[in-house]
């Protein structure tokens, strides 16, 4: 990988990383418990997992310049990703299996508060106990 690529993509790791911190703490605020961060699996990664009550959110986090261009920047393709992570990761959690599932997106933009838009997609079909 040449110098400069390898140089960018370390920057575009740390804006993806402080957009995700930004992102845990506004959750936070709004009375979510951070339950993951940056759950990478096989056949997917999810950024954050959140709960707040009986709904687990699985939280894709988008850093853009304009809230149009992160809220784009979330394919059909990539949500069904997400949703494979996350059915994969509750496999593995018995005790969150029969919690509600929502997937929500983060959008952060520069100076700006983050927004978080709750319920942005929703699967063909989902498995009972979701």
């Amino acid at each position: 990988m040449a110098r400069a690529q390898k140089g960018r993509r370390q920057a575009a790791e740390t804006r993806g990383r402080r957009a995700e911190t930004l992102a845990a703490l506004w959750l936070r605020l709004k009375g979510y418990r951070i339950l993951a961060r940056r759950v990478r699996l096989p056949v997917g990664e999810i950024d954050l997992i959140a709960r707040k009550g009986d709904v687990l959110a699985f939280v894709e986090v988008k850093a853009r310049a304009d809230f149009t261009s992160a809220a784009n920047a979330v394919t059909a393709s990539s949500w069904k990703r997400i949703n494979r992570a996350a059915d994969s990761w509750t496999a593995r959690r018995p005790d969150l299996r029969t919690l509600s599932w929502r997937f929500d997106l983060v959008a952060i933009q520069p100076r700006r508060r983050p927004i978080h838009l709750a319920d942005q997609w929703r699967p063909d079909f989902a498995p009972s106990g979701r």
